[in-house]
């Protein structure tokens, strides 16, 4: 059966946008705690919403700070975020069926807006027959807006929360990092991965300055996994 034919309206943008309302108060609280712990770091709440903008994924620019101080090394915080956002790459694979000969406008902007939450939701739109793929820009705005709001936001509060670590605040990363885990747990087979990840990190952060042990884990985690899943 020929698949029913894609489109891009103003109605699938609206859609999408109000549909992804359930995620914004759960990401501008994401965005605040980026906002304080970027303002303890030293940045301006310029840098941290520029940042917020250009990067546009929290768990990518939590771990660009642990290895952020007035002199920290641009080369492992770059690549930090390079390993982080890695996973777009399968995202925009998958959402190829929706955006494939859509003009370029209109494919790169809803790419350039995608996020975990509205990528999951996209992928459910489209398995339920729904072909309009205004939905993903649409659902990407809903997630960008509060998201950037929330980074100003915390920056300007973080006056009032002048020890983020005793409220666990720059434990986030980690907390972010192991309910993704837990949700994408396959079995004892995730072990070698997670098991290579841990070592490299633990062996770089005792020998190797900066956030180079955040690259570390990712890479060899991503080497294990698909040597593991070669065999």
């Amino acid at each position: 059966m020929t698949p029913a034919p894609v489109s891009f309206t103003a109605a699938g943008v609206r859609r999408g946008f109000f549909a992804a309302q359930v995620m914004a108060p759960g990401i501008t609280l994401y965005a605040m705690v980026f906002g304080v712990l970027a303002s303890e770091r030293g940045m301006s709440w310029l840098q941290a919403m520029l940042m917020s903008a250009a990067v546009y994924s929290g768990s990518a620019q939590l771990a660009a700070l642990q290895g952020w101080t007035a002199t920290a090394a641009v080369t492992p915080v770059i690549v930090t975020i390079f390993v982080m956002n890695a996973r777009y790459v399968l995202y925009g694979a998958a959402l190829q069926p929706w955006l494939t000969g859509l003009p370029r406008h209109q494919s790169w902007g809803s790419l350039f807006f995608l996020g975990d939450g509205n990528w999951a939701m996209a992928m459910r739109e489209y398995e339920a027959g729904y072909r309009d793929a205004g939905y993903v820009l649409g659902s990407g705005l809903a997630m960008f807006v509060p998201w950037i709001g929330g980074t100003l936001l915390g920056h300007l509060l973080a006056g009032n929360v002048p020890n983020p670590a005793a409220f666990g605040l720059d434990f986030m990363l980690a907390a972010f990092a192991a309910a993704i885990g837990i949700v994408l747990w396959r079995g004892k087979s995730d072990l070698w991965p997670v098991a290579a990840a841990g070592l490299v990190a633990l062996v770089l952060h005792r020998l190797v300055p900066g956030a180079w042990y955040i690259v570390g884990a990712g890479v060899a985690g991503g080497l294990m996994g698909a040597w593991r899943h070669g065999r």
